[in-house]
């Protein structure tokens, strides 16, 4: 939906992913991360847009029922344990997909994980209309077997795999 709506606005577009993917929202014409206000420039810089931009796409948002409660009500959704996961000895799988609205992706993986006796610690999934190449992370306890790629690699709608 966020996608359609700033699909003739390019720029605009990189400034609702950057407010979506930090968990910005918009209220009184201000950007918040959660009850701290982030000044304009801050996401010009960040979607390299300029600060009006940044501004028309908070009254663009403003403008539209739908968008302006969605942006209303987001919020960050928690730390990523992705770029740390390392130096706390877990493994972190990453897949590709051809399709991130097939079904079955996040089940399945989580299955052969599961049978492999990996406990997953978090699941980050990519949002399709944000993303021009979503992602679906799962950081697991312990590293991931090699035995195990080519069994998630099977998995329909996987087209490739990250391992680290």
């Amino acid at each position: 939906m966020i996608k359609n709506y700033f699909n003739n606005y390019p720029e605009r577009l990189k400034v609702a992913r950057i407010l979506v993917e930090n968990g910005l929202s918009t209220k009184n014409n201000k950007i918040y991360l959660n009850h701290i206000e982030i000044p304009p420039i801050r996401i010009a810089r960040a979607a390299e847009v300029d600060r009006r931009t940044v501004n028309e796409t908070i009254n663009a948002i403003k403008k539209d029922q739908k968008l302006k409660l969605i942006f209303e009500e987001i919020r960050p959704a928690g730390h990523s344990l992705k770029e740390i996961a390392k130096h706390l000895t877990l493994g972190v799988v990453e897949l590709t997909v051809t399709d991130a609205k097939a079904q079955g992706i996040l089940s399945n993986t989580a299955t052969l994980l599961n049978n492999a006796n990996l406990s997953i610690r978090q699941a980050i999934v990519d949002d399709p209309e944000l993303s021009p190449e979503p992602k679906l992370t799962i950081i697991v306890e312990h590293k991931i077997p090699g035995e195990l790629i080519p069994e998630i690699l099977k998995i329909p709608g996987v087209a490739k795999i990250s391992v680290y």
